[in-house]
């Protein structure tokens, strides 16, 4: 009888924050969830068609230093795990997906595995605490200009190209998507107004990239 008291007590008390804080946390449940999987439709896509058009190499290059660059600085400062879980689920994930690109571009060569070499190296440094987290504190503020570029990039590969059989819409479908969240979240949350416009111009950014996958998969199939 207790339990149950005290377990209505607790949720009385959440509910109290208000409607608003509460939505917040749903929405970023929900966001931390799809990252868990944001990447696997177009892994499979990749895989299934054994084809990388429209998809920059570049862009996902700048995709992988962005996350990297977090998560090392997370790590290092200590912070809890749970405060950044996304970002190994993702980094994970862009593995994978840079194999595969990489792989049907034939670009498994020697560069790539000295970069391979290179940066396992730089990652083993970071895991033991050696790597000075001064140059991650350094380069953490480059990280949403650099993510936002990487996005321009995918964009341009698919206007030039004029062919997004291999770009998955589902996964920029749930790029914009978990972007437009965190604009809900981080307003209600702290109104850190760099924070919003970092996500701002990822919604729009992603979902232009969803748009224009969307209407070259339709000119390749009338084709």
């Amino acid at each position: 009888m207790m339990v149950s008291e005290s377990l209505g007590d607790l949720v009385s008390q959440y509910f109290a924050k208000g409607i608003v804080l509460v939505i917040a946390d749903l929405l970023s449940l929900i966001t931390v969830s799809s990252c868990l999987v944001i990447k696997v439709p177009q892994i499979n896509t990749i895989r299934e068609s054994k084809s990388t058009k429209g998809i920059s190499v570049l862009g996902l290059c700048l995709e992988l230093f962005s996350y990297t660059v977090m998560i090392s600085y997370n790590y290092t400062s200590g912070y809890d795990f749970l405060s950044y879980m996304e970002y190994p689920v993702l980094l994970l994930q862009e593995y994978v997906l840079i194999y595969y690109v990489f792989k049907y571009q034939g670009l498994l060569g020697k560069r790539a595995q000295i970069f391979a070499i290179f940066y396992v190296a730089i990652a083993t440094l970071i895991y033991l605490k050696i790597f000075p987290i001064m140059i991650l504190t350094f380069l953490v503020p480059f990280c949403t200009p650099i993510g936002a570029t990487s996005k321009v990039l995918q964009l341009v590969a698919i206007l030039r190209s004029k062919d997004a059989s291999s770009v998955s819409r589902t996964t920029w479908a749930l790029s914009a998507f978990t972007n437009m969240t965190r604009i809900y979240t981080v307003y209600v949350q702290s109104h850190d107004w760099m924070l919003l416009s970092n996500f701002l111009i990822s919604t729009f950014l992603s979902s232009s990239v969803f748009a224009a996958a969307c209407v070259y998969k339709k000119k390749v199939k009338k084709a």
